[in-house]
């Protein structure tokens, strides 16, 4: 890193954050604690929508300075239309995400307005957009900024595997098809021709970048954990283990490939499996279970809390993930930091996020082809206490160091100081997070 005077300077960040709330789950809950450990470092001015407003100013958020905006005219209305259009919370996702791209223009459009004169006034070294996380959603400030602009972590991109074409309609994904038309929707280009630095998760959404952009992106995987608050438990061996599943219940999550195994296998029936989630296909998985006649080993909990969830992952020894089009996998950070066992498919976000020596990866193919090779793998996993045990110690050493927030606060500030000329070497997320910082706190 260069050394100079500059960099003994805390840097000063307007982060743009649409989504970010505390008490959303997924992508909404994890930019609100990544701006709560960023605003240690650097000096944050966040801004958001005014619906995130109570939930925010109820648990606060740190050092960072938060400033409301108020889009809801236009929000609103168009939030409302895409819930109608797709017709269930769990489905379209696409779709969704597509008719959020107005809202995103008025709300970047009210930033600017606000903070114009503060940008061309030098108040900001970096504009930072953290959400929306989508990467076919353009950022007009990019081109505007008149102070260098990160995008990310963004997270997409990842093809619907040839096998599962009837999930994906299931899904009501037909928007799919035409998701390449956002290449030419306004400000796309720009967005990545300006950007000083794209953050993007994982090789499929790396893919997806222009290809022009490439050599200033960077992998950065959207996912993070507070280890405080994941201790560690005591594993020992069982007689009988859990193999625990924890999700949406909607097509592409695959939880019926567990349902399956268990029913396959003699073997697994003399264990136990937990699914939690609700979802569209629930009632087709409780009619499953029963039809094989599984009550006594599979139980399906529904919806339970967050804190229910953490126990069970410290009293479960197995997390069982056979999800074929996920493009990040947040929940497997969950389950690894609790010490779990993880079995995932070897496609999108788990395959990256379950390392080698972490969990076993499970070729991707067609439902049967996935039943077999998940019944195999956790049929070896129940006759080998020693090997859970060890995968679970390895995938929390794994999922700490790369994983807790404060070492992606260092990272993002190694970000930070490389697109402000302070640091030499474009830094690598993969890369041994660094013990010291160059800025105090």
């Amino acid at each position: 890193m260069v050394k100079n005077k500059a960099s003994t300077e805390r840097i000063r960040v307007l982060i743009l954050a649409d989504d970010c709330n505390p008490d959303w789950h997924s992508l909404p809950a994890l930019v609100y604690t990544f701006i709560c450990t960023l605003a240690k470092y650097v000096d944050v001015v966040v801004v958001t929508q005014i619906r995130n407003k109570p939930n925010i100013e109820r648990e606060e958020m740190g050092k960072a300075e938060v400033v409301y905006l108020d889009t809801e005219k236009i929000a609103a209305p168009i939030y409302k239309l895409a819930t109608f259009l797709s017709g269930d919370f769990n489905k379209a996702m696409t779709l969704k995400v597509a008719l959020s791209y107005p809202s995103t223009l008025a709300f970047e459009w009210a930033v600017w307005r606000r903070f114009r004169q503060d940008l061309q006034n030098g108040r900001f070294d970096i504009v930072h957009r953290l959400s929306p996380m989508s990467p076919t959603i353009p950022s007009p400030i990019a081109k505007w900024s008149p102070v260098p602009f990160v995008l990310g972590p963004i997270l997409g991109g990842l093809p619907w595997p040839k096998h599962f074409k009837a999930e994906m309609n299931r899904e009501g994904e037909w928007m799919n098809y035409f998701r390449e038309i956002h290449r030419w929707l306004p400000f796309y280009q720009s967005t990545y021709a300006h950007a000083a630095a794209i953050l993007a998760a994982y090789d499929h959404t790396i893919s997806d970048v222009p290809d022009f952009a490439k050599p200033r992106t960077i992998n950065f995987s959207e996912g993070g954990v507070d280890p405080i608050k994941f201790i560690m438990p005591v594993r020992h061996k069982k007689e009988q283990m859990t193999v625990l599943f924890v999700g949406r219940l909607v097509p592409f999550k695959m939880p019926e490939v567990l349902i399956r195994s268990f029913a396959a296998s003699s073997i697994l029936q003399q264990h136990k499996l937990i699914i939690v989630g609700d979802g569209p296909e629930r009632l087709r998985l409780e009619r499953l279970v029963e039809e094989e006649d599984l009550s006594g080993c599979v139980d399906l909990t529904g919806i339970i809390s967050q804190d229910r969830v953490g126990e069970l992952m410290r009293q479960s020894e197995i997390f069982a993930f056979p999800s074929i089009r996920e493009q990040g996998g947040g929940v497997l950070t969950l389950a690894m930091m609790s010490g779990m066992a993880c079995v995932v498919v070897d496609y999108g976000g788990p395959a990256a996020r379950v390392k080698s020596g972490c969990g076993v990866k499970v070729p991707l193919g067609d439902l049967d082809h996935l039943v077999r090779h998940f019944t195999k793998e956790l049929e070896q996993l129940v006759a080998d206490p020693d090997r859970v045990i060890s995968l679970g110690i390895a995938a929390r050493r794994f999922t700490e160091t790369y994983y807790s927030w404060e070492a992606k606060a260092r990272k993002m500030l190694e970000i930070y100081n490389w697109v402000l000329g302070r640091q030499e070497e474009k830094p690598d997320f993969w890369n041994q997070p660094s013990a010291s910082l160059s800025q105090s706190e």
